[in-house]
């Protein structure tokens, strides 16, 4: 009987055995098997064949002026070699000559109307604009509004034309790093050149301009891509390929559509764009301005100058604020502030959040027009380091500096090789304030001074030339 038993219990736990390898064994299958590969999108012809068609290229005439003889910079001008006797006799001993000068760049056909959308430096002193489409017709355009500030242009082609394609402009702001985008356009003249790559960055600040918000991509845009489309998977325009780094690789930037459709509407309307203007000069409040400031971070638009009887004057704003929302909108950097009150309509009464003395206030203006005079310098960096020779402000030295500033401290000589040196302060510089107290000699420089103890930040208000801007030290 107990041989019967141990028999049985010898096969059942062989079947249970052969149960668990057999199970173990298809388990192992399955998870050897490759991923099923997504079908929804295996190739980028069905986007380029769509987007092609309304990709144009333009090409432009304008008149230079270069050097009479482009010898003598380098042989000098008595240089009496047959060339250089050949350019005197032709074109003058000296001074400019004008020629002819071509250019190639991209655009968009973007309505029926044959509104087509570019970079403003492709069309920019342009006397003749000649538009070639995919089909092989020719059209002459004209500009219709240029905006050196977002490098965008919007022309027309003359008619009579039919059967247009047209591309519309998609939403930017929904674009990730790591989204498929492909670049059309004629890099070296090559006509309807497609290139693919990826968003690798957005809301790029390149230094080119107030209003940089560059999306950045590694799809290869070469001279002659300007003006064409960057678009997406769905072959929407998302952006206007505009810089490409020289010397770079997979580095190239594109106006975002967003920022370009607003600048698109103006530009059929009036023919340029009109911004909001709120009179301020503005810097980025960083690592050591926030520690001066009291900042648990680094953040905000820090308020260096107010221009008398403007929007933020009104408003009762003063140097020193610090903005941390405008209309409704976060308020992360100098930068920021600029995009969002250029694109705030003019007469528009707005309200906003500001960090004074370490507290939060509400303020409230009414956006007033941008214009050429009213085009603030632009915000110096914030500078580091100390170690200068400081005297009165006095009559002969707002002489020699053809200052405005009648009382002051004035920054009269650097020590090479010092950390003020090093920081980029200048002599010239005038010192209007010391951690937020307003000084108009030496003796309120140093009473200030000297209540800062070792190691604790000093914030300096200083005026060079029409800029104003703060700096954050410490004292050593």
């Amino acid at each position: 009987m107990l041989k019967c038993r141990m028999a049985v219990i010898r096969r059942v736990t062989l079947l249970v055995l052969t149960i668990l390898v057999l199970s173990t064994s298809q388990g192992g299958c399955e998870s050897k098997k490759k991923p099923e590969v997504n079908s929804s999108f295996r190739s980028f012809a069905d986007i380029a064949e769509k987007v092609k068609p309304a990709v144009v290229n333009i090409s432009t005439t304008s008149t230079v002026k270069v050097p009479a003889n482009p010898l003598e910079q380098f042989l000098g001008p008595n240089d009496d070699s047959p060339l250089s006797e050949f350019f005197k006799r032709n074109f003058g001993e000296n001074g400019e000559r004008e020629m002819k000068q071509q250019s190639l760049g991209s655009g968009s056909i973007i309505n029926k109307d044959g509104l087509i959308l570019t970079t403003n430096h492709v069309v920019d002193n342009a006397e003749e604009i000649k538009v070639k489409l995919s089909d092989g017709r020719e059209f002459k355009a004209k500009v219709i509004g240029r905006d050196a500030k977002t490098d965008l242009a919007l022309i027309k082609i003359a008619s009579p034309f039919e059967n247009l394609p047209v591309l519309s402009l998609g939403d930017s702001d929904r674009m990730r790093v790591g989204d498929w985008v492909i670049a059309v356009g004629n890099p070296f003249g090559l006509e309807e050149t497609v290139t693919h790559g990826i968003i690798s960055g957005t809301a790029r600040v390149i230094g080119s301009g107030p209003y940089d918000n560059f999306l950045q991509t590694d799809a290869p845009i070469n001279p002659g891509n300007s003006g064409g489309p960057l678009v997406n998977v769905t072959g929407e325009v998302i952006g206007i390929n505009t810089i490409i780094v020289s010397g770079g690789q997979g580095l190239g930037f594109a106006v975002p559509s967003t920022l370009a459709s607003s600048v698109v509407d103006q530009l059929k309307e009036k023919g340029k764009v009109v911004r909001g203007w709120m009179g301020v000069s503005i810097q980025n409040v960083s690592p050591p301005i926030a520690k001066a400031f009291g900042l648990k971070e680094p953040k905000g638009a820090l308020i260096a100058d107010v221009i008398a009887g403007g929007p933020a004057d009104k408003g009762g704003m003063k140097s020193g604020d610090i903005i941390s929302s405008f209309d409704g909108k976060e308020i992360k950097t100098a930068n920021d502030l600029s995009r969002v009150v250029a694109g705030t309509a003019v007469g528009k009464e707005i309200k906003g959040t500001a960090i004074r003395d370490g507290k939060e206030i509400p303020f409230t203006m009414k956006v007033e027009e941008l214009t050429e005079e009213r085009t603030a310098s632009k915000a110096l960096p914030p500078l580091h380091g100390f170690g200068m020779k400081l005297e009165d402000m006095t009559p002969k030295l707002r002489e020699q500096l053809k200052s405005e500033e009648k009382a002051g401290v004035v920054v009269v000589d650097v020590e090479p090789g010092s950390l003020a040196d090093d920081a980029g302060i200048k002599p010239g510089d005038v010192v209007r304030e010391i951690n937020r107290k307003p000084v108009k000699n030496l003796a309120e420089y140093g009473a200030e001074a000297e209540k800062i103890k070792k190691g604790e930040p000093i914030l300096l208000l200083l005026k060079r030339g029409k800029q104003t801007f703060y700096i954050s030290i410490e004292k050593s």
